[in-house]
């Protein structure tokens, strides 16, 4: 795959805006742990190589676990992942999959149980803004850094 073009350098001002957004949601008070999660099940459906290699190291330097982080796509038959988590992974994927059948009544309420009305928003607000990351990065091929083989 060769990389399209530099989003960044074709519309600074614009990405600007989108960095201020994501500087928000990452100060928005959710826990960095469960940003980086969603992140990257979001990440995962989407296909974007770039975010889930990105998200995934970015979680193992603030400790995740590698067993975790294996299976993220694998979370409802995990018992690994809180309450909290697998509601927030279940939001992700309604949300990530919106025009597949939209958000539920029951997965809204269930989730209420996990989170304020005020951390709803701002999950849907990270949710969101992974899915703009995963859009730029997989329209336009950006290509994530790649490791030297290992010998055998």
């Amino acid at each position: 795959m060769k990389p399209r073009l530099n989003f960044f350098n074709a519309a600074p001002d614009l990405m600007k805006e989108v960095r201020e957004l994501n500087q928000a949601v990452e100060e928005s008070g959710l826990e960095r742990s469960l940003l980086h999660l969603i992140k990257l099940r979001a990440s995962q459906i989407n296909g974007c190589s770039f975010c889930v290699d990105m998200h995934s190291r970015e979680a193992r330097q603030d400790g995740e676990t590698e067993q975790r982080l294996y299976l993220v796509a694998a979370w409802k038959e995990s018992p690994l992942s809180s309450g909290r988590e697998r509601a927030a992974f279940a939001w992700t994927e309604a949300v990530t999959l919106i025009s597949s059948g939209g958000v539920s009544d029951e997965l809204y309420e269930k989730t209420l149980e996990h989170f304020s009305a005020e951390e709803l928003v701002k999950l849907t607000v990270a949710v969101s803004m992974i899915n703009t990351w995963n859009r730029l990065c997989v329209s336009f091929h950006a290509i994530h850094p790649v490791e030297k083989a290992r010998a055998a």
